[in-house]
């Protein structure tokens, strides 16, 4: 019996129950989120380093491609040991909640851990927080069955639990909780209330034990943005809109492309993908990997040259979908940000002559709102993840 149907005993019981396993599983995710985020910080450093003596060395223009194809290619075989570690993992999350597959082995765990490491590390435009999610409802649904809950708990742990990995990919345990609420299940109850604030709000504690008690990104004071130039952010939105589509297609279209190659071993496919995105590292670290330090030079109001934000737009926009298709582990939301960011710097640089309002300030506030709005453009929702497959 569940629900309205249990004696009151049995149903402080289960809650109780519930609670002590999103306890436990949001240290782990805390742990092992926080783990994966500190080294994913250190293979950014060791891309810089490898560029960086790679300008310095006759011939060494060759390492930075040979790096990454073949931390891509290893990654793609990581998971070809636990299958559904590929991808973001978020749709893997929502399946189990639909009922259409079964929870995630704890095998997903590493796959996840390893062959992310490897994948978002070694320079493929690819976010952290698919990989944990995925992680983090895997521990959930293993500290469960180690309890030896029932199916329904079982659920309500690996639900919560995603939303705890998506809180410490990001450091935000709000967006965390109503992630699980808005995105995953679009309901709310006691029993997934309870587990999922508290293995949030330990998962975060965790995390930031490793990660240190920071925001991820830093943001000076901007002024307010006068009335005036409303339509020209309507235009920019526009612009932004019919962006966000067209990436999204290109997701899909290098999805479906890569499917159709099957002949070719995945591992191979990976490669190829990740010497491509070496070339780019080799060009300019900014233009790969997840984009956290490239988001953070935006919002300090970073004076890019034009021609310069112009390629890093192109390279991030293409590259994005490329390294998604590889089919190694890694989301889309990261790269996201870094690339509305940019694209909001750009379109403050092309549209400045326009008006003598259009300052500093207002770069910094088209970077923000470019990032929120390509985001939405892309999921296809004003804040919540579609349920597109493009994911």
């Amino acid at each position: 019996m569940t629900g309205a149907n249990e004696p009151p005993a049995a149903r402080r019981s289960g809650l109780i129950w519930v609670a002590v396993v999103a306890a436990i599983a949001g240290i782990a995710t805390g742990l092992v989120g926080g783990a994966f985020r500190w080294v994913l910080e250190r293979a950014d450093a060791l891309r810089s380093q490898i560029v960086g003596w790679s300008l310095e060395t006759p011939g060494g223009w060759l390492v930075p491609i040979l790096f990454t194809g073949l931390a891509a290619a290893t990654a793609a075989a990581i998971v070809q040991l636990s299958p559904r570690a590929a991808g973001s993992g978020i749709q893997d999350v929502e399946a189990v909640v639909r009922g259409e597959v079964s929870p995630a082995p704890f095998s997903v765990i590493p796959a996840r851990f390893l062959g992310g490491a490897l994948a978002i590390g070694g320079g493929l435009v690819l976010g952290r927080e698919g990989p944990t999610v995925h992680m983090g409802a895997a521990l959930g649904t293993s500290t469960a069955r180690m309890m030896r809950r029932g199916d329904d708990e079982i659920r309500i742990a690996q639900t919560a639990l995603a939303g705890a990995g998506l809180a410490v990919a990001f450091n935000a345990p709000i967006g965390g909780v109503l992630f699980v609420f808005e995105e995953v299940t679009h309901k709310v109850n006691t029993r997934l209330t309870i587990a999922t604030l508290v293995s949030v709000g330990l998962a975060v504690a965790f995390a930031r034990i490793i990660l240190g008690d920071h925001a991820d990104f830093s943001v000076q004071q901007i002024a307010a943005t006068p009335l005036s130039l409303l339509p020209l952010f309507a235009g920019f939105g526009v612009v932004i809109g019919l962006l966000g589509a067209l990436y999204s297609s290109l997701t899909v279209g290098f999805v479906l492309l890569a499917q159709r190659l099957r002949r070719i071993p995945v591992t191979v496919r990976a490669g190829v993908v990740g010497a491509a995105v070496g070339a780019a590292l080799m060009y300019d670290p900014l233009t790969v990997g997840g984009g956290d330090t490239v988001t953070q030079l935006a919002l300090h109001g970073t004076a890019f040259a034009f021609p310069i934000l112009l390629t890093y737009v192109v390279i991030r926009f293409l590259a994005g979908p490329l390294s998604y298709a590889a089919g190694t582990p890694g989301g889309l939301f990261a790269p996201l940000l870094a690339l509305g960011a940019l694209l909001g710097l750009a379109f403050h640089q092309a549209t400045s002559w326009l008006s003598p309002a259009m300052t500093d300030d207002i770069a910094l506030t088209l970077a923000l709102v470019g990032m929120s709005t390509l985001f939405a453009a892309v999921v296809r929702a004003p804040s919540r993840e579609s349920h597109s497959s493009s994911r």
